[in-house]
């Protein structure tokens, strides 16, 4: 799920997962990170979910995927569209 909070110049778009599913560290890696893993790695939260938030420049589109351990990826079903493989999400 992504949560986008707007501010004047920029977008704070948090992914958020369940706790467990799927087990094991998971991050967030895209064209905003150089598709680096490990740089926004999902923490948990007091919710119960675990998530991590990223800043971006507002109205701007941005390609994503998260990486679960075990070098399983997987995409994010509530973002706006794909982009071949990739989420897609806009700002």
């Amino acid at each position: 799920m992504l949560e986008r909070t707007p501010r004047k110049d920029r977008t704070e778009v948090t992914f958020v997962l369940p706790a467990d599913t799927p087990p094991g560290p998971v991050s967030v890696v895209g064209d905003f990170n150089a598709w680096r893993p490990g740089v926004h790695t999902l923490a948990p939260r007091k919710d119960g979910k675990r998530a991590v938030t990223v800043t971006l420049p507002s109205e701007s589109s941005h390609s994503f995927r998260y990486l679960a351990a075990g070098d399983y990826w997987f995409n994010d079903e509530s973002a706006c569209d794909q982009d071949g493989s990739n989420s897609r999400l806009h700002t």
